[in-house]
């Protein structure tokens, strides 16, 4: 098969240094697996921008709507760093990305890894099961309140006008100064991003052996966009009988989350409640460090650690690199899945069990994890792996 075109954007403060051990991660599988890519690398971001004056090269977007089969951020907002509008600057590369390339599916994995601390929990036990733990999360990713944003950022990233128009309204009993956002949550938005939850949830079924379940988390006894989106819920699980369902309201979900996390499978929210419960449920699994994600629309696909950019660790190769790793094995397993590419998915689950290896054997890890390594010896060590399991595989 012709090699995939891999577009890498490390961005700010220590996204380049966890791209740094992703890349180490692909090259393993470039030099000893069946893969291979043709990667371009586009400096960006807020400390581009202010170095610059841009936030990313002129045509980058061209050349990762036209010229990318998977794009890797690392880490997008640096201190200091907005637009005239107040917009962060960067936000074109990211949320730009989002929505002009309409990724409507945000995907989260959440899985405690044996070895990895419960947060929660607080130490190991030996009551403790890790495999309680094991869920994927998919958040809207292109409406409610974050809309007006990401429009903008589209815009931007697309050379068209920075600022939507202002929209005057009167609140009712609100007096002096009033900020607000528009949430909207439409029909269409809502079924497919739901629809890929399902889809998602089959896939699970088959690869783990087990029925997955489906819950819908919103706010639907509140608000009126939530109603839509668990009608539609309701719509789409009628046409999938033979896979469980359940419903939660945000604020019980929330407590079920922590305390039940053994009952849920796949979860599929609207995108401010998406965003909050993703990183509420990377508690569960050791910390933002662990923490991947997948962007997935029809035609484009994105790939990023969620921990952002934590400028007071930047350039001190101390973060976790994991997460990015992890991002880089869901960019296996998801461009195996749309090009039936049996290749990729056999790195995806190389990958997955050189993570697993290195924690559940108390491999090198970060100070978040409770080690003392650098973000290059994690990287080095879980590449190591994925060598020595190709290098098996092939003898």
């Amino acid at each position: 098969m012709a090699a995939y075109r891999l577009t890498l954007l490390p961005g700010d403060g220590t996204g380049p240094e966890v791209i740094e051990e992703a890349k180490k991660v692909i090259s393993a599988f470039e030099e000893f697996g069946p893969i291979s890519f043709e990667t371009t690398e586009i400096p960006c971001g807020g400390q581009h921008y202010l170095e610059t004056g841009e936030e990313w090269p002129l045509g980058s977007f061209e050349h990762c709507r036209d010229n990318s089969d998977a794009i890797v951020v690392g880490a997008v907002g640096w201190p200091g760093a907005s637009l005239p509008n107040g917009d962060v600057a960067g936000g074109q590369v990211l949320l730009g990305l989002r929505s002009a390339l309409d990724l409507y599916a945000n995907v989260r994995p959440v899985k405690l890894y044996q070895g990895v601390n419960h947060k929660v929990h607080g130490s190991f036990s030996d009551v403790w099961d890790h495999s309680l733990v094991d869920m994927v999360l998919i958040r809207e990713n292109t409406e409610g309140l974050y809309h007006s944003l990401l429009r903008r950022s589209a815009m931007s990233a697309q050379g068209g006008e920075k600022d939507s128009p202002i929209v005057i309204e009167k609140f009712p009993g609100l007096e002096g100064e009033v900020e607000w956002d528009a949430r909207p949550i439409s029909r269409m938005g809502s079924e497919r991003v739901i629809r890929f939850a399902f889809e998602l949830a089959k896939r699970r079924s088959t690869r783990q052996k087990s029925p997955q379940k489906v819950t819908c988390v919103d706010k639907s006894n509140v608000t009126r966009g939530c109603r839509l989106f668990r009608k539609v819920f309701r719509e789409v699980s009628a046409e999938n009988p033979e896979i469980e369902t359940n419903e939660a309201y945000i604020d019980a979900f929330s407590m079920w989350l922590v305390r039940n996390p053994e009952d849920l499978d796949v979860v599929v929210l609207p995108n401010m409640f998406g965003d909050i419960a993703t990183d509420l449920a990377s508690v569960l699994q050791g910390g933002m460090g662990m923490a991947a994600s997948a962007n997935i629309g029809d035609n484009h696909m994105l790939f990023e650690p969620v921990h952002g950019s934590s400028p007071k660790y930047a350039g001190k190769n101390m973060v976790n690199p994991i997460a990015a790793i992890s991002s880089i094995q869901l960019m296996f397993e998801t461009l195996g899945a749309r090009h039936d590419d049996d290749d990729a998915i056999l790195c995806a689950e190389v990958l997955e069990g050189a993570i697993s290896s290195h924690l559940s054997s108390n491999g090198q890890v970060t100070y978040d994890l409770g080690g003392k390594a650098s973000t290059s010896d994690v990287g080095e060590a879980i590449a190591t792996r994925c060598v020595e399991a190709l290098s098996s595989m092939s003898s």
